[in-house]
Parts: structure tokens; C-alpha cells; sequence
């Protein structure tokens, strides 16, 4: 990828947020194992990530990789939009 450097995280998530100016809340959605039990548990985080264009909509399926700090809490930056989601489709 031209313009990316080489050993950034990448994460996929759902948007489940997208009322402030440039910004987007993305749930990601991650497996981990129970370590005494084994039972594999689903965790759910939400990354708050720039969003240049303010393109994102609710429910889009984004493409989100590790950045410099932004602000406070913003270490994330919206790369491509996979997949538009239902309730942005029927805003449009």
C-alpha cells in the first residue's frame, strides 16, 4: 500500500456513533479465550477514529488503522469504508 507504513494495527469495526464533527465511534469486535475456563468470549471496544471527509454513516463496516495521537482519545483514522450499513443506506 503506497502511503501506509509497514507494522500498523488494523482493525475492521461496525461505526456505531457518528455525531461529532470528524470523528466516529467504531465498535470492534475481538475473540478472546477465558483463561481458566477455555470458553471463548466475544469483547466488544469502542475506538473513537478520524474520519477526514465525515463519510462514515451509522452502521457502516470500517477499516481502521493505529495513528499518532489526535486528541485526548483519538488514536485511530477511518481507511476505507468496507461495506454501508443499513440504517446509512436509508438516510441516503
Amino acid at each position: 500500500m503506497a502511503g501506509m507504513r509497514q507494522g500498523r494495527r488494523v482493525f475492521y469495526g461496525k461505526v456505531v456513533s457518528d455525531k461529532m464533527h470528524k470523528t466516529v465511534v467504531v465498535a470492534v469486535t475481538r475473540l478472546v479465550s477465558h483463561p481458566l475456563y477455555g470458553k471463548v468470549l466475544r469483547r466488544v471496544t469502542k475506538l473513537k477514529a478520524h474520519d477526514e471527509n465525515n463519510e462514515s454513516r451509522l452502521g457502516d463496516r470500517v477499516k481502521i488503522v493505529h495513528t499518532r495521537p489526535l486528541s485526548k482519545e483519538k488514536f485511530w483514522r477511518v481507511v476505507e469504508i468496507m461495506e454501508r450499513g443499513e440504517t446509512a443506506r436509508e438516510k441516503m
